[in-house]
């Protein structure tokens, strides 16, 4: 169990910045639950276009109970698992128009029925996550446009919100929740690049705060050019939390020649780190050779997350022992497509059935 963390300074009015909740570590709840429902409006009552859903079909077994209104409710202990899969041509172009059977899922190298199958351009819940230590203080102006042509470029239907971090970590967007491009490019032009590196730290609780978006699909972007070198957390915890979420995380390492020069081992250290944490996740680490090629990379993140496949299953391992489960996609391309890859998260923790007597 992590120990409390120190009061942040008061910082002024005009500049509001609001502290993230840590994350305890040791978390009980499972992981890829379907929501049903979209979270509270925002305090600032700000108008959301509708959105469809689709009710996925109920677990093999699942007992249905009236309700007094007379609607129906699933009563299951088995959780929905959801891969968001993107899949690759040899030329890294994305291949549409694939059906359910040129897929196959495996949990623990069992074949897995899928209960979902569609491709479809989704709005999510994303988080921005921005370093803002002192090293960074010249590629800000980029990354930030960057970051802003990742929003553009996104599902008009998003919300996200953007989390700026040094040696501390800090929500700037207005809201908790935010579609105002206006609101996003006020909140990463706070720019008070100094300090050292807390990105365990920021990942988790911002991991934490995504749990309040309202959307179904959950993405982190994080972009930084230093090791970590303040957090409390490790990259094991870290790694843990992320398979515990239904996040995708991606990342743009921005590690400079200069950089290797100074500090080749940290600079390795740190690139494996983000490595790690977007192939754990289903998404990718991006290392571009400096800040000006972020914009590019950022559209091209915006378009792999529109054109993912959604597959989704009721594991046939029903069990609530909160073990971790690895997970399998292969794909078995349509004549004359080609050789073909597919990316997704590498497994999740099952849910842990409560204690007896609770």
């Amino acid at each position: 169990m992590s120990t409390p963390r120190p009061a942040i300074t008061p910082r002024p009015i005009s500049r509001r910045r609001v502290r993230f909740s840590f994350v305890t570590f040791l978390l009980a709840a499972g992981v890829c639950l379907v929501s049903s429902a979209f979270a509270q409006e925002q305090s600032s009552q700000q108008q959301k276009p509708p959105i469809s859903t689709t009710t996925p079909p109920p677990p093999p077994g699942a007992q249905q109970e009236t309700t007094p209104n007379g609607q129906f409710k699933i009563k299951a202990q088995v959780n929905l698992v959801v891969l968001h899969a993107s899949v690759l041509n040899d030329r890294s172009a994305f291949v549409p128009g694939l059906h359910e059977d040129n897929f196959r899922v495996f949990e623990d190298k069992v074949e897995q029925k899928l209960s979902v199958f569609k491709q479809e351009d989704v709005p999510v819940s994303f988080g921005l996550v921005i370093d803002n230590s002192g090293s960074m203080r010249e590629k800000r102006p980029q990354v930030n446009a960057a970051a802003l042509t990742f929003v553009k470029t996104s599902n008009s239907q998003d919300e996200g919100f953007v989390v700026n971090f040094n040696d501390d970590y800090y929500l700037d967007t207005e809201h908790d929740f935010t579609s105002d491009l206006d609101e996003m490019k006020t909140a990463l032009e706070r720019i008070d690049a100094r300090g050292s590196t807390a990105l365990y730290d920021a990942i988790i609780g911002s991991l934490d705060h995504l749990k309040k978006g309202s959307r179904d699909k959950k993405v982190l972007l994080v972009v930084t050019d230093g090791e970590d070198n303040a957090s409390r957390h490790n990259l094991e915890n870290t790694m843990e939390v992320a398979q515990r979420s239904d996040a995708v995380i991606y990342a743009v390492g921005l590690y400079s020649k200069s950089d290797m020069k100074e500090d080749g081992r940290g600079v390795k250290k740190a690139r494996r780190a983000l490595q790690e944490l977007a192939k754990a996740t289903g998404g990718i680490a991006f290392f571009p050779e400096n800040a000006g090629d972020t914009e590019v990379i950022c559209t091209q993140i915006a378009h792999d997350i529109r054109n993912q496949y959604t597959l989704a299953y009721y594991p046939s391992n029903a069990t609530r022992d909160g073990s971790f489960r690895s997970v399998q996609v292969e794909i078995f391309p349509p004549r004359g497509a080609g050789k073909l890859s597919v990316r997704t998260r590498i497994g999740y923790y099952a849910p842990r059935a409560p204690a007896s007597g609770n």
